[in-house]
């Protein structure tokens, strides 16, 4: 099937700018540039119509920029705590998603949704992972997501700590002399 030409609306991630005319496939069009009203489609009545709003389209584009910086300079650095129960080796039973992280960061005071957190793919183990967040799409500020167990586990993860088969086995290493009562050591098979 041929690409279908469009106009954007505003800025596409790895496609391009507002007012770019590009061609992409048809379903990406249809399901979800079209729906989302991130572009139109480029004929002849829509590029009259888009150019006639470009100002007020820049214009809208420009303030809601300015009001995610804002609001990532007031939220930057923020951290949310996921907790999960996971096995020894610290691989998780199942796997932290968009949609939990975006439940973690409303909970921390940050209103976003699932399509706004860019995650590369679901987290699967435990420990700190960094999760982008578009506030907008010109704006996306990090978060650090702390996936552990229990709260204090995840306080100490918060310090550097490492938690989980390693981080707790370093201090279990005995010694025979401690375990066994003096003479009582098992005896070594004569060779």
């Amino acid at each position: 099937m041929a690409d279908v030409e469009l106009i954007l609306l505003q800025r596409v991630e790895k496609l391009g700018q507002m007012g770019d005319i590009v061609k992409v496939r048809p379903g990406f069009a249809r399901n979800y540039l079209l729906p989302q009203k991130k572009a139109l489609r480029a004929s002849k009545d829509n590029l009259v119509r888009f150019e006639q709003q470009r100002a007020q389209l820049e214009a809208q584009n420009l303030r809601r920029r300015e009001e995610a910086e804002r609001v990532a300079e007031r939220v930057a650095g923020l951290s949310v705590v996921i907790i999960r129960q996971a096995g020894d080796s610290g691989s998780l039973y199942g796997s932290v998603s968009a949609r939990d992280i975006s439940e973690a960061t409303v909970a921390a005071g940050l209103t976003i949704t699932r399509q706004q957190v860019l995650l590369e793919h679901p987290i699967k183990m435990l420990g700190l992972t960094s999760v982008r967040v578009a506030l907008h799409p010109e704006v996306a500020i990090p978060v650090i997501v702390n996936v552990a167990r229990s709260q204090e586990e995840a306080e100490r993860q918060a310090r550097g700590e490492r938690v989980g088969a390693e981080g707790e086995v370093g201090d279990a290493t005995l010694d025979t002399a401690t375990v066994f009562e003096p003479g009582a050591a098992p005896e070594q098979p004569a060779v």
